[in-house]
């Protein structure tokens, strides 16, 4: 059978570039070169050719060439992770790594361990990415003189970790990665490098909502990519611009740069980047009501996605199918969608993996650390052995007992995202929201109905989200607290004003706080404060940074005071235990403990002239540094 396969490859080369290639082949295994860069040089054209490929690592196989084994198995296995054959390309990475380890390797090791890491974040595999990854970069640290092969590694190491923190939604650590690949990548050179970790930066960016300097960072990649004239990275920066220019309302430019950035796709034939175009053309018809066509894109998208096994593409389509349900007035399709988008999500994002994540961040920077140690002792004389050896002992006692001390806050802090996520879920305030978007149908009101509809969704999208994340940007907790004004205003006629004032000098994407610690004060003033008063209702947040290193955030309401708020309470047959707040002072204790400061939360009762009640105060000074 292996005689016969073999003879089979050759038969299916065309005459002329079958000699070509022969001839290439044939001098690589007379040559016998053990570095990437010199076998890739002499096949570059040839990579993306499976059936090349497959007979260059027969051929290197007969001829105990293992380096070119190695080097064919991988571009087998990268050919096959863009066509979604994940199987048959981890199948092919596993057998190169097991080769190079076998043949003392250390690059082509390096570089396949590099390439498990990139398939593995491909499919969700987040520990098995970070630890594939990890590893790599250990490997090639050991390297006392790096060759130009070994950097490119590390680069790409770097720039794989950037991705692994973009996928946990830690977006400023994943760009500060990518610029610290970018620096890397200029001192080789590395036009390529520069183009792909340009385009991660922007699509960073994209998420946390600064679209201009997002398609800064599109465009800047989109240039190398022209330069090298790399076709699949310059649809990828395409669709990334595209995307940019529906978040700002540029819809029509959007489809213009689609259209041929799908007929491109298509003929690359990466089914993975064909259904990201589908979904983003989707998107942007949507925004121009032309409804047939969107539906058409975005089905096409989320066929691909089941079809091989995209998880996060698939959660995307059915997001953008709720809003093309909503916008064509079928809520209850709508509602469907939605929820299963977040199904999905919900398989993909397992706080498990999480956690395990963070754990392995902090256990690799221990041993790196570690073994350092290790080296120095080893140049020490038998008395400092011993010492060290003492010292090793007492560091493992003390590591024992800060790892229970570890484990016994990260059961508190689950517990409490649980508390949390419960009383921002809470029955009452889910039913009571749904009921009165449900008065707006029946009382054939279209307009409020969507309106509140798509508000609804997005606010508990967000919460979802935001729960199974420790801290956040000061601007995405302003987001998810206007659309809970916007739905709990709903019951209150919209009779209540709602403002929001952030000081000049501070920017809302940089201040980091813990995710959802605002809405339970709102609530209060709401239930509380508000519910009961006669006359305008006013909530007001105020952001102001009067000290260093510290943040203040201003919850005012003109309610009806908090005695007479209790005395009210004390009279009602149901009594609404305001858990939420205690639960959100235990987070923002627990938030603290990372800063040199520790947080505070201040309550001020409000009096007009006639020293009468004339409202509350809420102050929470949460730490910077």
């Amino acid at each position: 059978m292996p005689i016969f396969f073999f003879l089979l490859l050759q038969l299916s080369f065309a005459q002329g570039e079958q000699e070509q290639f022969r001839k290439s082949v044939d001098s690589l295994i007379e040559s016998a070169p053990k570095s990437y860069d010199q076998i890739h040089t002499a096949l570059a054209k040839h990579s993306s050719d499976t059936i090349k490929m497959a007979y260059f690592a027969k051929i290197a196989q007969l001829n105990n060439y293992h380096s070119g084994q190695i080097y064919a198995l991988n571009e087998l296995g990268r050919r096959f992770r863009f066509l979604s054959q994940f199987n048959e390309s981890l199948e092919k990475h596993k057998e190169a790594l097991a080769i190079a380890r076998n043949t003392d390797n250390i690059e082509l090791e390096i570089y396949t361990l590099n390439m498990l890491g990139i398939l593995y974040r491909r499919i969700n595999a987040i520990t098995a990415a970070l630890d594939h990854t990890y590893e790599a970069l250990e490997r090639a640290q050991t390297v006392s003189h790096p060759d130009m092969g070994i950097k490119r590694a590390i680069n790409a190491s770097v720039s794989n970790i950037g991705h692994i923190y973009r996928v946990l939604g830690q977006y400023d650590l994943a760009i500060e990665q990518f610029n610290k690949a970018i620096k890397l990548e200029e001192v080789l050179n590395n036009k390529l490098g520069l183009a792909e970790n340009n385009q991660y930066i922007g699509e960073c960016l994209e998420a946390q909502g600064r679209l201009e300097e997002a398609l800064e960072s599109y465009n800047c990649a989109l240039r190398y990519n022209q330069e090298l004239k790399n076709e699949r990275g310059e649809i990828l920066c395409q669709n990334g611009i595209a995307h940019v220019y529906v978040h700002l309302g540029k819809a029509k430019m959007a489809v213009f740069m689609l259209g041929d950035a799908l007929a491109r796709a298509k003929k690359l034939g990466e089914h993975a980047l064909i259904a990201s175009v589908h979904l983003t053309l989707g998107w942007a018809l949507t925004d121009l009501k032309r409804y047939d066509e969107a539906e058409e894109s975005l089905l096409s998208g989320l066929e691909l996605a089941r079809k091989y096994g995209l998880m996060r593409t698939r959660a995307e389509a059915y997001s953008f199918l709720s809003d093309l349900a909503a916008a064509e007035g079928n809520y209850e399709q709508a509602l469907k969608y939605h929820k299963t988008s977040l199904d999905v999500e919900s398989q993909i994002k397992n706080d498990q993996n999480v956690r395990y994540v963070y754990n392995s961040i902090i256990e690799k920077d221990n041993e790196a650390r570690v073994s350092s140690i290790n080296q120095q002792l080893r140049k020490n004389n038998t008395r400092l052995l011993v010492s060290g050896i003492a010292i090793a002992l007492l560091a493992g006692i003390f590591y024992i007992l800060y790892r229970q001390y570890q484990l016994k806050n990260d059961k508190k802090l689950l517990t409490l995202e649980q508390s949390m996520l419960r009383s921002q879920m809470n029955p009452h305030f889910l039913f009571n929201s749904l009921n009165s978007i449900k008065l707006y149908i029946i009382n054939n009101e279209q307009k409020n109905a969507v309106h509140y509809l798509n508000k609804f969704s997005k606010l508990v999208r967000k919460i979802l989200e935001s729960s199974s994340i420790r801290e956040i940007p000061l601007a995405e907790e302003l987001e998810t607290v206007e659309l809970y004004m916007n739905i709990e205003n709903i019951r209150f006629s919209n009779e209540i004003e709602f403002k929001v004032h952030v000081d000049k000098n501070i920017d809302p994407h940089t201040v980091r706080i813990p995710s959802l610690i605002l809405q339970p004060f709102l609530e209060n003033a709401l239930w509380h404060g508000l519910s009961s008063k006669i006359g305008d209702k006013k909530i007001e947040v105020h952001i102001t940074k009067k000290v260093k290193d510290f943040i203040d955030i201003s919850i005012t309401d003109n309610g009806i005071g908090r005695k007479a708020a209790e005395k009210i309470k004390q009279n009602k047959v149901l009594k609404r235990k305001s858990v939420g707040i205690e639960i959100t002072k235990e987070r923002l204790a627990n938030f603290s403990k990372d800063y040199l400061n520790s947080f505070d939360v201040e309550i001020v009762d409000l009096y007009d002239a006639a020293n009468r009640p004339a409202g509350t105060q809420v102050i929470l000074h949460i730490p910077t540094a």
